[in-house]
């Protein structure tokens, strides 16, 4: 195989950036062969902007049409998994949007399908490419922080505004999305936390449904968990903070480093902090601390980034930065979160499959009142969406160009 033949499925905002990308030349050895989509309209537009690209509207038809080795799933979270496990049973690798799914249960299912299909399995965590978080990453596993004791990320920069929400029936819902801001702003971020930190081994969370927007799901959540050796972690995010506020801190033994406005602030420890303590007859400590600036010369490579390493790794068998089996863990983090927060206790990770069942249940329980939560809104708050909606595009497909609010913002 000298090129890999792609089919992308839901041509919404990501799904035409990707196609538009692909289709221009801008991943080397990836070939847009084909789309699927059950809009007509978004076909049309495919039509026209893709010149010669197969169209479909059922993906189980391009799937079986022998002209793609490998699919993008751009669809709603829900269906991820679903039709991820179709594409491994066809024989195609998988690069999948984030996030993974809904359910961990149904993302476990994801990952055994993909393990015994022997398929490359990639996930879009376009922010791993990001060079400050990799070096973050590195620091940490290098010891150069000495033994970790505390995470601090305040990521309240995701601001959204009403008529976000109301932009699509299938927002802010729990049968739609499966959940708000964790599962739609910050699979990124709970990623890139457990990738530089580990799992955490305990999760208790606080979630705040509709405070600051009229929908049934979080827009305000505040996260703490615990490590194996004691470590902690907390993580607040909102999209009803403006302007919010992007500033991840790490302690550990032998100094600590905050990345904020996209600068590393690395302060450093001559002496481990434990030997200070036990050595020090003083009541405080005078040890000298070094201060190290870092700014990143390389630029994050993001969607194209992730693009490439996945077409990288069918054809030349180059390890995946991004492995879709990793999508669970991120997951398990806000599915935890969930349901501490419904519960009102702390959560065990790994989740059992009795916690799972638990969640699923509950979850289920929310998408059965769907139809219920949306008579939240009285008929003056449905009149005024329906303002604030004339005006507004669910998709801008004539742009098809990954927006800056997809990357890393400071």
């Amino acid at each position: 195989m000298k090129e890999v033949r792609v089919g992308i499925i839901g041509i919404g905002n990501m799904g035409s950036a990707h196609a538009v990308n692909i289709f221009d030349g801008k991943v080397q050895n990836m070939h847009l062969s084909a789309i699927c989509d059950t809009d007509p309209k978004k076909l049309e537009w495919a039509k026209e902007r893709l010149e010669g690209v197969s169209l479909y509207q059922n993906y189980k038809e391009m799937y079986a049409s022998g002209e793609i080795d490998a699919v993008v799933i751009a669809t709603p979270h829900k269906l991820h998994p679903v039709m991820a496990i179709e594409a491994f049973k066809q024989g195609l690798h998988v690069l999948t949007e984030k996030p993974a799914g809904v359910e961990r249960s149904s993302v476990r299912k994801m990952n055994e399908a993909a393990a015994k299909s022997g398929k490359v399995f990639g996930i879009m965590y376009n922010q791993r490419t990001n060079p400050l978080f990799a070096k973050l990453k590195a620091m940490v596993e290098e010891g150069s922080l000495g033994e970790i004791k505390r995470m601090v990320w305040i990521i309240t920069n995701w601001y959204r505004t009403q008529s976000y929400y109301d932009s699509g029936e299938w927002r802010a819902t729990w049968d739609g999305e499966g959940g708000g801001v964790l599962l739609n702003q910050c699979p990124h971020n709970l990623d890139i936390w457990q990738w530089i930190m580990g799992m955490p081994v305990r999760v208790q969370a606080h979630c705040q449904y509709g405070r600051h927007h009229q929908i049934a799901v979080e827009d305000d959540v505040t996260i703490w968990a615990e490590y194996e050796n004691g470590a902690t972690a907390s993580f607040i995010t909102s999209t009803g903070e403006y302007p919010g506020t992007n500033r991840l801190e790490i302690s550990g033994t032998k100094g600590k480093v905050i990345i904020e406005n996209g600068v590393m602030k690395w302060s450093v420890l001559e002496k481990d902090e434990r030997e200070i303590c036990v050595e020090e007859p003083e009541n405080t400590s005078h040890e000298p601390v070094v201060y190290r600036e870092i700014v990143p010369e390389e630029k994050e490579t993001a969607h194209l980034g992730i693009l490439q390493n996945f077409t990288d790794a069918i054809l030349e068998g180059k390890s995946l930065l991004a492995p879709g089996e990793e999508g669970i863990f991120g997951l398990s983090i806000s599915n935890a979160a969930y349901l501490s927060d419904w519960t009102g206790q702390a959560v065990r990770l790994p989740m059992t499959e009795e916690a799972e069942a638990l969640f699923d249940r509950l979850l289920k329980e929310r998408q059965r009142k769907e139809t219920g939560k949306r008579s939240l809104l009285d008929e003056k708050a449905s009149e005024k969406k329906v303002k604030r909606t004339e005006g507004t595009k669910s998709l801008n497909c004539e742009k098809g160009s990954y927006e800056d609010r997809w990357s890393v913002r400071w």
